[in-house]
């Protein structure tokens, strides 16, 4: 072999390993490069997500507080109805009230009505006859009937005193007299009726009461 062609040998050699060194060289600059690229594109998904999120949170707080204010809008419109409401029916049982003490007795005054109407016609034919015993029975008579009609439909009784123990609740004594012979203190006279309510006191009677003492020997 020639000295010429062991040099073009050495030379086709040297030259396939430089190229080979170059590949060698080129692939980690590639492979450097594609994951820098890999690292960015994560990064910025990393960071797109948190502002999405944000996004998101934001539109649910936004629609959250839009229903919060149609509820309190609602709620302030039922308060309002009520209120209004309440306001009407106090008004209104004001005016019960008031008129329930203004008319509470109208029953009883039509009861009385009717006997102030036989009143006025006994005066008008004592006028006329000038008779006083028929006067008399009349008023007798029209009273009876306007006692009779209190104690039937109102329960307003009188009940008599004279010859009764002298009760505290039921009589009031206006004078007294000295009776040794009683015991006990005894109505002796009836200066004022006393009348009852459905059994209990409406007015006392006032009365003259008998003093009890020993007798003299």
């Amino acid at each position: 072999m020639s000295d010429h062609q062991e040099n073009s040998d050495e030379a086709a050699f040297d030259a396939k390993d430089e190229q080979q060194n170059q590949q060698s060289a080129a692939e980690p600059v590639e492979t450097g490069t594609e994951a820098t690229g890999d690292a960015t594109s994560e990064s910025a998904a990393a960071e797109a997500d948190p502002l999405q999120a944000l996004k998101s949170a934001v539109e649910e707080l936004t629609v959250r507080v839009g229903e919060l204010e149609e509820e309190n809008s609602s709620l302030k419109d039922q308060y309002l109805r009520k209120s209004a409401e309440f306001e009407n029916f106090r008004k209104r049982m004001q005016r019960e009230k008031e008129d329930s003490i203004a008319f509470g007795n109208k029953q009883l005054l039509l009861d009385i009505v009717p006997i102030i109407d036989d009143f006025e016609r006994a005066i008008r034919s004592a006028e006329d006859s000038k008779d006083f015993d028929a006067f008399h029975d009349g008023v007798v008579l029209i009273e009876r009937q306007f006692t009779s009609m209190l104690e039937r439909k109102w329960g307003l009784t009188r009940f008599e005193s004279i010859g009764e123990e002298f009760d505290p609740a039921k009589h009031e004594a206006v004078t007294t007299e000295e009776k040794p012979e009683h015991e006990t203190s005894i109505v002796l006279e009836d200066y004022r009726k006393g009348y009852l309510l459905h059994d209990k006191v409406l007015r006392s009677a006032k009365v003259k009461v008998s003093m009890p003492g020993a007798s003299s020997s």
